[in-house]
């Protein structure tokens, strides 16, 4: 049971939190109905996205055989079956489809996800820039899920920083890759040979500097200053830039960026700014609804 549950990897299960972002930015968190649309989302939205863990460590068992740590994994490790696998896979998806059409939680988007990361898991992961474009639209897609579900019209400038950001958050991941692959374990997947640490250490600090101007643009913009009845937003920008610059540290001083998963979970740094940035965005917008 233990290995099924590895493989489901539901610690990663973490990064569908971005389904209650437009929920919290609108002021509508702790709207009871809200509330229980998006937390059902986000179980539904988990099982598809653990469906997919699972049909890419089917596809990549031999490569992950192969991989300094990737070869622990339950599939590579034998410790589940094969044929186990593809059972789990067809219920996870099923657990995430079914109820979504049934309660119409947003299955367009379950779908539509479920879809790309079956191509992204045969074809498209292999071509450079277009895979981790499509991790950055599974992200978006998590956003837009949590808007649909929730009728909360989704900020422009929400999709374009969750999509800068997860850019940012792929490119970490690649750039451990290439070290170990430049270590000599050999290539651990094709679209590798689209980059090199030159390229990725370049489009990381250009996709940092482009990600925290566009905040700053967000924090200082008409539109957002009306929606929360504040101009003091553009401070929040101080948390966004330690982050940021906490993240290239990361990947290139301490070149641990492979799971940004478990950065989140275990660097404390990143953990009290986004702490404190919750809390700096949670008092302008709910303290007047409290009140």
């Amino acid at each position: 049971m233990n290995s099924y549950i590895k493989l489901a990897r539901p610690s990663h299960w973490v990064k569908n939190l971005f389904i209650f972002t437009p929920l919290f930015f609108s002021g509508q968190l702790g709207s009871m109905t809200n509330d229980i649309s998006a937390l059902a989302t986000f179980f539904l939205f988990s099982f598809a996205a653990s469906s997919i863990y699972v049909l890419n460590d089917i596809k990549d068992v031999d490569r992950d055989r192969n991989h300094p740590e990737k070869k622990n994994r339950p599939i590579a490790s034998g410790a589940v079956p094969i044929a186990s696998a593809w059972i789990y896979y067809f219920l996870l998806s099923s657990m995430a489809l079914i109820p979504a059409i049934f309660f119409d939680l947003g299955y367009e988007y379950i779908a539509g996800y479920i879809v790309l990361n079956i191509l992204y898991t045969f074809i498209l992961k292999h071509i450079a820039i277009v895979d981790i474009t499509c991790i950055s639209v599974g992200f978006v897609l998590r956003v837009l899920i949590g808007g649909a579900v929730t009728g909360i019209a989704i900020s422009k400038w929400l999709i374009l920083m969750t999509f800068l950001l997860s850019i940012g958050l792929a490119l970490g991941k690649r750039r451990s890759e290439v070290i170990i692959a430049n270590n000599g374990s050999g290539e651990i997947r094709p679209s590798l040979a689209g980059y090199n640490l030159e390229f990725i250490n370049l489009t990381l600090v250009f996709t940092a500097v482009t990600s925290l101007i566009c905040y700053i643009m967000y924090s200082v913009s008409t539109e957002v200053i009306t929606q929360f009845n504040s101009d003091k937003l553009y401070l929040s920008s101080i948390f966004v830039f330690l982050g940021i610059m906490r993240f290239i540290q990361i990947a290139i001083v301490e070149q641990r960026s492979g799971s940004p998963t478990k950065i989140l979970l275990k660097d404390a740094f990143i953990q009290i700014v986004l702490f404190i940035w919750i809390l700096f965005f949670a008092v302008i917008i709910y303290t007047p609804w409290l009140q």
